[in-house]
């Protein structure tokens, strides 16, 4: 089965904490081995994993990927004005694996999940599929 986590993001450039979402899929689906893979279907956002104890993380993330992809080059050449998104997606990735351990996602002490926006604000979906084995 295919779970899916729904949300609308709020600015252009947004870090969604899912970790929350993803552990009650997890429980949701009975697996106690297994993996759990997250997958983003847009071309102009992403998923990662990082730390979620302190949000100048986020912050610092956010503001890298800004200096280094800027919103606007004049290099760029897709007609949407929204290439900097599509290449942050493609350096930041759509998905991530975690195993699952005693019916829990095996993340680092201070780890979570976070949807990346690169194109808001936009209402946005999240697949998760839990695999046991």
């Amino acid at each position: 089965m295919v779970y899916e986590i729904s949300l609308k993001t709020t600015g252009r450039t947004q870090l969604v904490d899912i970790t929350r979402q993803v552990e009650s899929i997890v429980l949701q689906s009975g697996v106690t081995k297994g993996i759990c893979t997250v997958y983003v279907p847009h071309t102009t956002a992403g998923v990662t994993i990082n730390e979620n104890a302190d949000p100048s993380v986020k912050k610092d993330i956010k503001s890298m990927l800004d200096k280094l992809i800027p919103w606007r080059e004049p290099f760029y050449e897709h007609a949407e004005g929204n290439s900097a998104a599509h290449i942050k997606s493609s350096l930041v990735g759509c998905s991530q694996t975690v195993i699952i351990n005693d019916g829990k996602l095996l993340l680092g002490t201070w780890q979570g999940i976070y949807f990346c926006e690169f194109d808001g604000p936009r209402t946005r979906k999240v697949y998760v599929k839990v695999i046991e084995g």
